[in-house]
Order: C-alpha cells, then structure tokens, then sequence
C-alpha cells in the first residue's frame, strides 16, 4: 500500500508559493481550498479498491453465506482471521435464535476494534450475511442468491479500510468495525404476515437489534456511525437516506461534503429520500448512537435497484471503481477527525 507522503509534500510546496507569491493581495485570493490545506498535514492513506474486491469475490467464492451453512461458517472465520491479521482486538458475539419460518439458527457478530486506548470513537458497520432465498427472481424464488453487492461489498470495504488502518492508523480517534449477522433472512415475499416476537422488533436486521441491546463491551458507545449497504454496484449512487437525515443531519453533511470535495457530488447525492429498515435504524433506537446509512438508491427503481433479492446480485454486478469512491470516501471522513 502507497501512503501520499511525496503528494503531501509537493502541496506543502504549493500552498506555501502561492501564500508567498500572493502575500500583498486580499486575503480571499491567497487562500487555499480547505480540502487541500486538510491534506497538506494528514498523509492520508490510498484506498485501494483491487484490494476491497478482491476481498468481495472471497466472501462469493464461499458461496452464500446463508446461517447455519458451511459457506457462512467459513466466511466468519475469514473475516475473523482477517481482523486478527490487521492487529485489531476482536470479538465474536454468538447467539441463537429462530427467523420468522421458525429455523433456529446460529448467529455471530464479529467486531474488530482498532485504537483501543482512544475513547473517542466511530463505529463502521456491514451486514456479512445473505439472504436464504432469491424471492424477487422470476424463476425458483426459494434459491439462496450470491449477496455480492447486499452484503459482500459493505464487508470488501471495511476490511480495505482495516487493512489501511493496520499499516497506518489514524491519530485522534479509535475504530470499530462491526459486521452484523442476520441481517437479510427477514420474511419471504410470500409469507403471510408473520409477526415478530419475543425481543425482536424485526425479522430483519438481527444481528443489529441483538447487539444493540447486548453491547460487546459493557456500556460501549461511539462519537457516531457509518453503516454500508450494497455500496459496490455499476452506477450506484447513494442518496441521504430519511431516518439518517433526520437523526443524525451533521454526520450526513459530513460524509456527503467529502464526497463532493473529492469530485464524487455525482456519486453521493445531494437529496434526501424515505426512511428504510436497516442496521442503523436499531444502532439509533437502543444503541443511542447517532449513525447513518449510506446505500444504495436506484432513480428507477427506488431502494435497492433490480438486482436486490436475486441471483442477479452476483459478482458481475460489482464495480471495482464504485468500491474505490466508497472507501476513499470513509477514510478522508475517518483520518479528518
């Protein structure tokens, strides 16, 4: 991996010539772009998104990683030798429970920690799971379905970002990065209306609402948030998402005015959008910690796009270059902090 350090100070250069150079004028005609002066002292490492993609074609190379498959267990334990080889402290959050069809199944949520000794904190998030049926497919609806992008990308990416952290961490903030499980079984389309019970809110998003209430480390808690979400498809673009907008507006601004400083306006959406069920929404409710969502938002086709739920989801869907933006993306966030 490259670290910008020549770049860093060929722009300490520059910045420094124009200040010399426009030293009798106004002020506001010697002044350099904040995103340039950012950088200037942070040497900011480089994302790489052959690296992210590849970490995406392992998880569907496993095979879907439905709960209670073999492919599932041998992804968790990727993911988890993964973590271990960044240096992070991890920690495996097993528990059982039953889905709406009343399969019990065996989940695990997996949370790398990065910085421990920083008390100030941000916590990234995916879903590691996929869906056990591709419902919104044409032909056999009960087929479990590849989850490349609504899944595997949001992980490729965070562990890129694990990886970068491994070789050079930022300096004023810890980071956790927590892969919840159970997220995407939820209820057939053809279910008739199965009510959750017991502590569930949801037969989505297990994995969050678990941990929400049953924190790895007593009393944990984060500055705030980032949960990815099928962030790795052709032409994806991703509008503020309603419930993210609406609890946590300074965090969107935050990652949203990134992206538009680092050219990708186009890519993140100036424009909020309804409200969805995710991760976040229970981070939000129980956890008390103000995170947001940044997935995936199809013009014609609303939340998620013509692949979701279906065999379409496959690694030809992804795009090494949308990896790249995501990523590049989360870490300018992380390292400005």
């Amino acid at each position: 991996m490259k670290l910008i350090r020549k770049s860093v100070l060929l722009l300490f250069s520059f910045a420094l010539i124009l200040l010399s150079c426009n030293s009798d004028k106004e002020s506001s005609s010697n002044s350099v772009d904040k995103e340039t002066l950012n950088n200037i002292h942070l040497a900011i490492p480089e994302f790489s998104s052959d690296s992210a993609y590849a970490f995406v074609k392992q998880q569907v190379d496993f095979g879907p990683r439905v709960p209670n498959s073999e492919a599932h267990k041998q992804a968790g334990e990727w993911i988890v030798n993964r973590l271990k080889s960044f240096g992070a402290t991890v920690y495996e959050q097993d528990f059982q429970t039953s889905t709406y069809d009343g399969v019990k199944v065996n989940l695990k949520n997996i949370i790398g920690s990065f910085n421990t000794n920083h008390k100030k904190r941000i916590l990234l998030a995916a879903h590691w799971d996929t869906r056990p049926f591709a419902d919104k497919d044409d032909g056999d609806k009960f087929q479990p379905m590849d989850g490349a992008n609504d899944g595997a990308s949001g992980v490729g990416v965070l562990l890129e970002i694990g990886r970068i952290i491994s070789i050079s961490a930022p300096e004023n903030v810890g980071i956790d990065i927590l892969f919840f499980d159970g997220e995407d079984w939820g209820e057939h389309n053809e279910a008739n209306n199965v009510q959750p019970s017991g502590e569930w809110d949801s037969w989505w998003c297990l994995g969050s609402q678990y941990w929400s209430k049953n924190k790895h480390i007593p009393g944990y808690s984060a500055y705030y948030g980032i949960l990815l979400d099928m962030v790795g498809a052709k032409g994806a673009q991703f509008h503020k998402e309603g419930l993210s907008a609406r609890v946590a507006p300074k965090i969107v601004s935050k990652v949203w005015e990134k992206a538009a400083n680092l050219g990708y306006g186009h890519v993140f959406i100036d424009k909020n959008k309804g409200e969805i069920i995710d991760d976040h929404q229970f981070v939000n409710r129980y956890a008390k910690i103000p995170m947001i969502d940044i997935v995936h938002y199809d013009m014609n086709y609303g939340y998620f796009g013509d692949f979701h739920h279906s065999t379409k989801d496959n690694l030809d869907l992804i795009d090494e270059k949308m990896l790249g933006i995501v990523g590049t993306v989360l870490t300018h966030v992380i390292y400005n902090e």
